[in-house]
């Protein structure tokens, strides 16, 4: 009952982007089309993953044995970036045309705070390191979820007229304003 309470708070309750607002700048500028919102998706999944499980062990078996928690935010960030460094190169010769349509998003996976975050959230919970992954899996589902609707919608609004005032970031703003009160509808089952 503990996972599956933490894999529909990680997904829904608690999503990353939307009720910790986490991710923002791939979350409004990579939600465009829905495929490269899915390659985005995609590749965070396998980020965040990974940086959470390196992040956990470098933490539980380095830095708090050593006394050097201090250390944790750049530990983290270097994970991170050196992770992102593996993603593009191993997209730009698996997937050249995603990696073309990811462009300049797929560098700011190294600063993108929701895999950061994730990887903070989990030591400051105190999470073993299969609950950590866990976490970080569903976490990473939950903003996937988010941006293949958000890109989804956007998509649609691009069919229909809206007004000139609200074209562009305005509605991409509105929009993901009612998603983020469309998902507290789960906030009751958990």
């Amino acid at each position: 009952m503990y996972y599956i309470i933490m894999i529909i708070g990680a997904v829904f309750v608690n999503n990353i982007i939307l009720a910790q607002f986490l991710g923002a700048c791939p979350f409004i500028g990579v939600s465009n089309k829905v495929s490269t919102a899915t390659g985005m998706g995609l590749a965070v999944l396998f980020v965040m993953t990974i940086a959470t499980l390196f992040t956990s062990l470098i933490n539980n078996y380095f830095l708090i044995p050593l006394g050097l928690q201090f250390l944790q935010t750049i530990t983290f960030i270097l994970v991170i970036a050196a992770l992102v460094q593996m993603v593009e190169m191993i997209l730009k010769k698996i997937s050249p045309t995603l990696y073309q349509a990811l462009g300049v998003f797929l560098p700011l996976i190294t600063t993108n705070c929701a895999v950061l975050g994730v990887a903070i959230l989990v030591t400051m919970k105190g999470y073993s390191l299969i609950d950590s992954t866990l976490y970080a899996i569903f976490s990473a589902v939950g903003f996937a979820i988010a941006i293949i609707i958000f890109a989804g919608i956007r998509e649609q609004l691009d069919l229909v007229g809206t007004p000139k005032g609200v074209q562009g970031v305005p509605i991409a703003l509105i929009t993901a304003g009612i998603l983020a009160l469309a998902f507290m509808g789960f906030a009751n089952l958990v």
